[in-house]
This record gives C-alpha cells, sequence and structure tokens, in this order.
C-alpha cells in the first residue's frame, strides 16, 4: 500500500501536568467484566494528570445512538468515563474497532477526540500519538477496508440502518475477531519502519506512541548521534492490550514524567 504522510494536530501540555498516561486496546465489552473492573480501577488510582486513550477502547463502537438505549454497555462505559473526565484530562483518539465514535460520545464524557495522529509538546519534547493501524502498511486487507471504513460518506451510510443491525454486525465482528485469536491468526501486521520514520519526520518529532499491534516493545528506529543532540534518536513504543479475563491477564500504561517513559503493569497479583 502506499504511504500516506498526514499533517498531524498538536496539543501543548499546560504547565501544571506532571505525570501523563498513555493506554490503548482495552476493548472493553460486557462479555469482559474483569477488564471493565480494572479500567474503573486504575481511572480512580492513577496519579496521571492526563490520560491519553488510543484508540480500540471499546471492542466495537456500533453508533452513538447505542448510548441512548437504557441499560447500554456504552451508556454505561460512557458514564464511567465522564465521572473520570472530571477528575483529570482524558483524550480519545479513533481505533480499528471504534471509528464510529463521533459527537454523542464526546456530549456523554465531556472528552475530546483528537486528530490521528496528534503531536503532544510536553516536558520539552514533541510525542507523536496515533493508534498506529494506518502504519501497518503489509496489512494489505484492512488497509484497503480502512480507507473505506474512515469516509464520512460510508459512515453515514452505516449509521443510517437500523441499531438493531448495527449490534448483530458488531456481533459479527467480535467472534470473527475470538476466533482469529483462538486460531492464533490474530495477528494485525507490524509497523511499517520506513513510514514511522516519514510519519517522525513530518512531524518533528523523536518518539512514537502506538497501539494496535497488540505487541508491547521499545524500539530504537535511528540511534543518537555521536557527540551531541544535533541528530537525536527516534523511538517508537508499543502499548500493550488489556485482557483481564484471559487465563494470561495483562493490563498496563506507558506513563510520561519530565524523567522520561516507564512501563507500569496493572495485572493483579
Amino acid at each position: 500500500m502506499g504511504l500516506t504522510v498526514p499533517s498531524p494536530g498538536e496539543l501543548v501540555a499546560p504547565g501544571a501536568w506532571r505525570t501523563v498516561d498513555f493506554v490503548s486496546d482495552l476493548h472493553l465489552d460486557a462479555d469482559h467484566p474483569d477488564t471493565v473492573a480494572a479500567f474503573s480501577r486504575y481511572l480512580d488510582t492513577t496519579p496521571a494528570d492526563a490520560v491519553f486513550l488510543l484508540g480500540d477502547l471499546f471492542e466495537v463502537w456500533v453508533g452513538d445512538d447505542a448510548l441512548q438505549e437504557p441499560g447500554s454497555f456504552e451508556a454505561k462505559g460512557c458514564a464511567l468515563l465522564r465521572r473520570a473526565a472530571s477528575r483529570r484530562a482524558l483524550y480519545f483518539m479513533h481505533g480499528n474497532r471504534d471509528f464510529l465514535v463521533g459527537g454523542g460520545f464526546t456530549a456523554a464524557t465531556g472528552i475530546p477526540v483528537l486528530e490521528d495522529p496528534t503531536v503532544l509538546v510536553f516536558a520539552g519534547r514533541r510525542w507523536l500519538l496515533s493508534h498506529g493501524d494506518a502504519l501497518c502498511l503489509d496489512d494489505v486487507d484492512y488497509q484497503r477496508f480502512r480507507a473505506v471504513a474512515r469516509d464520512p460518506q460510508w459512515q453515514a451510510q452505516v449509521l443510517a440502518r437500523p441499531l438493531a443491525d448495527r449490534r448483530a454486525q458488531g456481533r459479527s465482528v467480535r467472534a470473527e475477531s475470538e476466533a482469529r485469536k483462538q486460531s492464533g491468526s490474530g495477528f494485525y501486521g507490524d509497523v511499517d519502519t520506513p513510514a514511522a520514520l516519514a510519519w517522525l519526520a513530518a512531524a518533528d518529532a523523536c518518539a512514537l506512541i502506538h497501539g494496535h499491534t497488540h505487541l508491547p516493545a521499545d524500539h530504537v528506529l535511528r540511534g543518537a548521534a555521536p557527540g551531541g543532540d544535533a541528530l537525536p534518536a527516534l523511538t517508537r513504543h508499543v502499548l500493550t492490550d488489556w485482557d483481564l479475563d484471559s487465563p494470561a491477564p495483562r493490563a498496563g500504561v506507558l506513563r510520561l514524567t519530565a524523567q522520561g517513559l516507564e512501563r507500569v503493569a496493572l495485572v493483579p497479583t
């Protein structure tokens, strides 16, 4: 697939911020109550001044009108987020599962939706934030779907369908995802390194933070030039997915302070 280098949005952190957390790929739904409970505990206890939710917060989002259904999981999830947003700054970015999140979500939660990608200016550096799916160029079938699914006209056509039909499609998506996991073929393809470097250059940033691949790791894309800051290191930091309902539970955040990045595991012992 061809490479598109977007012009990123920009968010300058308020001077009072001391700690920022990044999370992604929680895939929240009613069938994973332990993951939902862990996320709620995290939002209650994190010391972060701001939390960035970098996509796939929900397993599937079928449209903002789902919030109007009494007792819907979407309504309960947004109530949880609204309470958290009343205590600290929260930001959301679309993922490949919740790209239909719209203005109704923001109205229900008070959480703004960021462009993908967005540069966060914090602690004297520029941090490029993305869900990461647009950079997985080897996943050709998905890239074709993504180009269609992010088109406003296509989204309007989908959202015009009855909510019940969209919920049925959402259940099909969940079933297909679970089948891929069980078969061991749930790999999304990794981020393309030349594409990541091109995005960093366009954003004048030295570090990319993203999710999507479920392959948490820290990568050095280019080492620092010896003898000074003329050519700083370029790095890529991949967030972990969350699943506290799994036999191998996992959850964690990437925490940023003026001292640097730290991975914080949130799996109960």
